[in-house]
């Protein structure tokens, strides 16, 4: 894969433009900022009138206006609101409003990949996908850093739609990291995949079934959470740092064995990677993203249900309860709910 960084990207390109963004959560926020930050003096965000996150982005002394006005004017439009809601207010919001040649701007392939927004023949689409969470696109870039960032030019009307996207990209702070060209179809289908089967649901999964293996077989909650929730973040950030080499160089002789001798037990590779491989093809065939919008088409009862169960959990309650033992760990949250 081609990577940019700072001496790629033209950060003037992006400074000339009318930017809106769509969306105040973790991402809007902190593209919004950054971009505020590096010199795009002509930014808005889009935010419905009663939303609660009018008052932080004026609080930013950002211009902020009603989805409908914010759009009009723009020469780049991210949309950086919740995937499911993402064709709604293309429909309602960008079709009939935006100008002649606008860009539409996207941190996550799945709206065009999978078919849900269809967008004007007139218009360029691309994306700037940092590979973080917002929160942490927001404190890298204060401190002088950046997240890497993907990049995808899925329509270009303008012929500089990749320069743009590198453009946007190093003044969010990603060509400090490194910026990587990848495909909207690519960077959906991998980023769906990680998540569900490694960083959210393969890990999580793994959390509570070693929570519960020690409480039902007698241990204190207390210790199950400290082994198999509070340590995951040590492991991980040595993994983060360099690599699966650097965290068994980093742990005793006796967590190294242990690895070899059990890790594959309980997650057996070839019989992991069949399961995986369905989970694969239900991504790329469509059905999880259809699974996805009928949930939320109802009123997302399983979305709510899940969430509601994983609340509830014992493993949480224990969470709690320790984690007010260590003030630190609030000290440096990344989210603030």
């Amino acid at each position: 894969m081609k990577v940019h960084y700072d001496k790629d990207c033209d950060i003037e390109l992006i400074k000339g433009k009318n930017v809106t963004i769509l969306g105040y959560g973790s991402q809007g926020h902190a593209h919004a900022l950054n971009l505020k930050e590096s010199g795009v003096k002509s930014l808005t965000v889009g935010l419905r009138p009663n939303s609660p996150s009018v008052a932080k982005a004026e609080k930013e002394g950002l211009v902020v206006k009603d989805l409908v006005d914010a759009v009009k004017d723009a020469d780049v439009i991210m949309i950086l609101t919740p995937d499911e809601i993402q064709s709604d207010i293309y429909k309602a919001v960008i079709q009939d409003n935006a100008k002649q040649g606008v860009t539409l701007a996207f941190a996550h392939g799945l709206a065009i990949h999978f078919g849900l927004i269809t967008p004007r023949d007139d218009m360029s689409v691309i994306m700037i996908a940092p590979k973080g969470p917002g929160h942490t696109v927001r404190s890298e870039y204060k401190i002088g850093g950046g997240v890497p960032c993907l990049i995808a030019v899925y329509a270009d009307k303008t012929g500089n739609s990749q320069e743009l996207a590198l453009s946007y990209a190093t003044a969010i702070g990603g060509s400090k990291g490194g910026v990587l060209e990848t495909s909207f179809r690519e960077e959906c289908e991998t980023d769906l995949f990680g998540e569900q089967v490694v960083l959210c649901g393969g890990l999580t999964s793994l959390i509570q079934a070693g929570f519960e293996t020690l409480v039902e077989d007698g241990y204190a909650p207390e210790m199950a959470y400290f082994e198999c929730i509070h340590e995951v973040k040590l492991i991980v950030d040595l993994i983060y740092e360099g690599g699966m080499a650097n965290m068994r160089y980093s742990i005793s002789n006796t967590a190294e064995f242990g690895d070899y001798v059990s890790g594959e037990r309980v997650v057996p590779l070839e019989k992991t990677k069949r399961r995986m491989k369905k989970v694969l093809k239900e991504i790329q065939n469509g059905s999880f993203v259809n699974a996805f919008l009928n949930d939320y088409r109802v009123g997302q009862p399983k979305l709510k249900a899940e969430r509601n169960l994983c609340e509830r959990h014992d493993m949480e309650q224990v969470g709690k309860k320790l984690r007010s033992m260590m003030p630190w760990i609030a000290k440096k949250a990344l989210v603030k709910k």
